[in-house]
């Protein structure tokens, strides 16, 4: 009891106690984690960051031809994606992020596959979602529940 009588919160926002003075901010980080007391939109957001900030520092590995795609796939799933979703299993996720890991997912198979001739038009052209999704499952970041495995 002496302990909750000992803290108060001022006007301006801060955590007041007997020795300290503690300033409240909107968001700060903590192992690796944006915490911020309304939702984990800035924390998804800063994810996908860093796993373009990851492919992109072993892209030239990437593009290697004598790599199987197998190899650079299995790649894909161990580094890029574990940097994605590292401490996400307590994220509830929103139509909105689920959207957003769908399209970061995408786009790295895009990278990693590159372009596929087309025989028919004689021409080079990106992979489509639908031929994306043969190759691969669906998206598999997040289960039933909308939570990140």
């Amino acid at each position: 009891m002496e302990r909750k009588n000992s803290l108060k919160k001022n006007k301006i926002g801060h955590l007041k106690t007997k020795i300290n003075k503690f300033e409240t901010v909107e968001n700060f980080k903590y192992l690796r984690v944006i915490l911020n007391e309304y939702n984990n939109k800035i924390d998804l957001q800063e994810r996908i960051k860093n796993a373009n900030k990851t492919y992109f520092m072993i892209k030239n590995f990437f593009k290697i031809k004598k790599i199987s795609k197998e190899l650079k796939i299995r790649l894909k799933n161990t580094i890029i994606d574990k940097t994605l979703t590292y401490t996400s299993e307590t994220w509830t996720l929103t139509k909105t992020d689920r959207k957003q890991m769908n399209i970061f997912e995408r786009t790295a198979y895009r990278r990693i596959l590159g372009p596929v001739y087309n025989n028919e038009k004689g021409n080079w052209r990106i992979l489509t979602n639908e031929i994306i999704y043969a190759h691969f499952k669906k998206p598999t970041y997040y289960n039933r529940d909308n939570k990140v495995k």
